[in-house]
């Protein structure tokens, strides 16, 4: 059991809930606009899931080769640095991790085609970079570029497309899409705002220039609390469209797509979002070490929150 809680711990499944938000507010959307299939979207989710977890331990194992991690260090224990796992072992499930996650990755291909290959590659790629390589992108202030494109804009619209695709075999623009992986992209870089802002002083101390480190905790506490609100706004036209349809003009627009065959209530969303979230950052500004743990998974929590009122709400709205 002991082991076993120390591999749980490398995966680091509090932060679980930032792949897998993309992955389910893209299948609530296709359910609501008719494009849902089950086996894309389990795929979808597997894939979303392997890749957090391969970049989670790549990034303990290289942040170990580099010497970033210490013992006793205030963020949540990493087993390799206190010698509970070898480092062999770690890159060995590491990678065995990333080629299960190609394989499943693979498996997509039927349903999105072959010019997909090209973007697996791309996100395997990166799921290291993100802490390897000759220029690893967490240690040179991008590693929030790095989370805003894989961890929103790309699981939400391939999880989209893959399903879309086998019903509309078109490629077509959705807005709706596209603003939504915008906004979950804003949410999840403030995880990693979260790590960066508890590890400012070691990153600091290891030369790792996270964009904490090189702007400070005010500017990236108050960036924390703005994409929130970013994050809500831009899915607007979404709340607007709800409201106008729903109280106002209950008999216009009728069609698959249309914002009036959504619960009013999916406005509970942004709301609860917005509370959970603004409390959240009201304890950053005010706690210090490892009583900023918590926040971690509060905020990754509060991102999925959001995604399943919307998904319950895009469910309801297609029945």
């Amino acid at each position: 059991m002991k082991k076993l809680k120390i591999w749980i711990e490398c995966a680091r499944l509090r932060t679980l809930p930032v792949s897998l938000s993309g992955v389910i507010i893209a299948i609530g959307i296709a359910l609501w606009q008719g494009t849902f299939r089950l086996v894309p979207a389990v795929l979808c989710v597997l894939f979303a899931l392997l890749a957090q977890i391969v970049s989670n331990m790549a990034n303990e194992y290289y942040d170990f080769l580099k010497g970033t991690d210490k013992p006793g260090r205030v963020g949540p224990r990493r087993g390799v640095t206190e010698g509970d796992i070898t480092p062999n072992k770690l890159r060995n499930v590491t990678f065995a991790l990333l080629v299960l996650d190609c394989i499943v990755g693979l498996c997509l291909l039927p349903y999105g085609g072959l010019w997909m290959l090209p973007v697996g590659i791309v996100i395997a790629i990166f799921a290291l970079a993100y802490s390897a390589g000759p220029y690893p992108l967490s240690y040179h202030g991008l590693g929030e570029v790095a989370v805003f494109i894989f961890f929103g804009i790309v699981p939400v619209v391939f999880t989209y497309f893959v399903q879309s695709h086998t019903v509309r075999p078109a490629i077509e623009f959705n807005p709706l899409v596209f603003l939504a992986s915008m906004s979950i992209g804003f949410m999840a870089v403030n995880v990693l705002l979260i790590n960066n802002y508890r590890d400012v002083d070691d990153d600091r101390d290891a030369n790792k220039r996270t964009s904490v480190v090189i702007f400070g905790r005010k500017p990236a506490a108050a960036a924390y609390l703005i994409n929130g609100y970013v994050a809500m706004g831009l899915l607007s036209p979404l709340w607007v469209g709800v409201v106008l349809n729903s109280v106002f003009m209950p008999l216009i627009s009728s069609g698959e797509t249309s914002s009036a065959s959504l619960p009013l209530w999916i406005l509970a969303a942004p709301v609860v979002y917005l509370v959970m979230h603004t409390a959240t950052w009201y304890k950053l500004i005010h706690r210090d070490g490892v009583a900023l743990n918590p926040l971690l998974g509060g905020t990754a929590r509060n991102m999925l929150f959001f995604t399943i009122i919307m998904f319950a709400a895009f469910y309801v709205g297609q029945l």
